[in-house]
């Protein structure tokens, strides 16, 4: 019987790192809380956990550039993504109207996301924290009056709390992309077991059984800064039949006015995507395949 996988989320149990490690797993976890992301990287790399959650760009409020930033610094590879649909709900403890609430704590992209809700209630003092769940846990735990917090409805559930308003999100189709992470040597040795296991019972060329289920791809490069080398790249992508669906540039620290691009791509194809790898790695100054994965964009 394989043990469980240990997996690292940002926040607590019932915040949307725990919906995605539940939905995304399913029982066959054990979930690892973390208040930070440095410090859910802390714990892989000191191998602690075998997998990360980590939210990466969300419709409305965009990328979360911190984390590509680490994943991209501990070498991180991302083996997966899921997209959640955000729903966020107003709560407190029981029996308190929405007009005795003083103030409500949250994560701050929650806070973010509902602004036009507390312009209708100006008299709530908002205050930023370090998880939507933790504070939920918090109000529970410590059973505080006249505040409330922001998360799924699931928290309301775990930790016994009244939901005052539904759905308080500013934008109703609302969803954040997360990824699963693990550490580059770990992903390489998982993938040669998952192809020996596939040989084992299927018989496929290994091959076929190595890139069967890859649809997407996250890349790193980085280019000459002269006229024309961005366009040249993307025109690459484009006649290998890749679909580019990110497109980040994060500066590099140590080479003041040089950045790096980060992109997402999706094909039909391995072949195609393969092809498009050996001519990016001829033009590119440097190339770095942070992950290869099969699209989310269906799992919402």
């Amino acid at each position: 019987m394989n043990a469980q996988k240990k997996v690292a989320i940002q926040g607590t149990i019932g915040s949307n790192h725990y919906k995605v490690a539940k939905e995304y797993f399913g029982e066959d976890c054990e979930i690892k809380e973390f208040l930070s992301f440095d410090s859910l990287v802390d714990c892989l790399n000191q191998g602690h956990c075998d997998m990360g959650i980590m939210a990466l760009e969300n419709t409305i409020a965009g990328s979360i550039i911190p984390n590509y930033a680490l994943i991209d610094q501990n070498d991180l590879f991302i083996g997966g993504e899921y997209y959640l649909s955000i729903h966020h709900h107003l709560m407190a403890l029981p029996n308190q109207p929405l007009e005795e609430i003083q103030e409500v704590c949250s994560h701050p992209m929650a806070l973010l996301q509902c602004k036009a809700f507390f312009k209708n209630h100006p008299h709530i003092k908002l205050v930023e924290d370090v998880d939507t769940a933790e504070v939920a846990k918090r109000i529970s735990e410590q059973q505080l009056k006249g505040i409330a917090a922001i998360a799924p409805k699931i928290a309301a559930e775990i930790f016994d709390l009244e939901i005052l308003e539904d759905e308080i999100q500013t934008i109703k189709d609302n969803a954040t992309r997360f990824v699963i992470v693990q550490k580059r040597e770990m992903a390489e040795r998982s993938r040669s077991h998952q192809i020996e296991e596939s040989l084992r019972q299927a018989c496929l060329p290994t091959r076929q059984t190595q890139t069967d289920n890859i649809n997407k791809a996250s890349l790193k490069f980085e280019l000459d800064h002269k006229r024309g080398s961005l366009a040249a790249m993307l025109n690459v992508m484009s006649d290998c039949k890749l679909n580019l669906t990110k497109i980040q540039s994060l500066p590099k620290i140590e080479t003041p006015w040089k950045y790096a691009f980060f992109v997402d791509v999706t094909f039909d194809d391995y072949q195609d995507y393969d092809r498009a790898k050996a001519i990016i790695k001829i033009m590119a100054e440097e190339l770095t395949i942070i992950g290869e994965y099969k699209n989310g964009r269906s799992t919402s």
